[in-house]
């Protein structure tokens, strides 16, 4: 990539593209789930896991108060890790789902459940050497701030575009429009990474900037 092709900034997906779960989602919900008396397998809670996620709304609020945000991205967890459970009839086995949820919503924050994939260090080190500007636009929640601190990644990226703050989620076209401007910079100067094809992808190519499928499962 030579100064004069290069783009004046480079976006990036949190989860799936930059850092991944450890193991998955369902074994850690199991795990932490037997300390409230519940027995299941790891992969059906998986399963269950990614259904309830996907009949989710999405995870962005007409609100701008940001205490409210945050309450109501917890209850937005809550709902779908209640019906997690209770897809797989899991749910009346829990001693108590509220404090099992609050522990589990706590840990999500840490760096504990969370790897950073091994050829991201090295790209984010190139393009800060190369003086290119560095941003994040996910469907993630303020949780993300917690989580890019505590794997050492707040560093790297001059803004952070979330769906819950920006009110809109991927692949809506104002979620990358407002991490456009924040750096004050056109579609055509701008290149998005991300595991999405539907999210990443065509959202990104639908504002003009030039995007990068990055494909895991292959």
């Amino acid at each position: 990539m030579t100064k004069q092709n290069q783009p004046k900034v480079i976006f990036l997906d949190a989860v799936g593209t930059i850092f991944g779960v450890k193991d998955s989602v369902g074994h850690i919900y199991t795990n932490l789930a037997k300390k409230y008396g519940v027995n299941q397998d790891a992969n059906i809670i998986n399963n269950s896991f990614h259904s309830a996620f996907k009949k989710s709304p999405p995870l962005a609020f007409e609100t701008k108060n940001y205490e409210e945000i945050k309450l109501l991205e917890f209850k937005w967890w809550q709902t779908v890790t209640y019906n997690t459970f209770n897809e797989c009839r899991s749910i009346e086995q829990f001693s108590n789902f509220e404090e099992f949820f609050k522990e589990l919503y706590d840990h999500f924050k840490t760096a504990k459940p969370w790897f950073i994939y091994e050829e991201v260090i090295p790209m984010l080190n190139q393009w800060e050497t190369q003086g290119i500007e560095l941003g994040i636009i996910s469907n993630f929640d303020t949780r993300i701030f917690d989580v890019l601190d505590n794997l050492e990644l707040n560093k790297y990226f001059q803004t952070i575009t979330i769906s819950s703050l920006t009110g809109v989620a991927k692949p809506h076209p104002q979620i990358f429009l407002t991490a456009l401007e924040k750096h004050n910079c056109k579609p055509e100067n701008a290149w998005y990474i991300g595991d999405s094809i539907k999210e990443d992808y065509w959202g990104g190519k639908s504002v003009g900037i030039q995007c990068f499928w990055l494909n895991r499962s292959s």
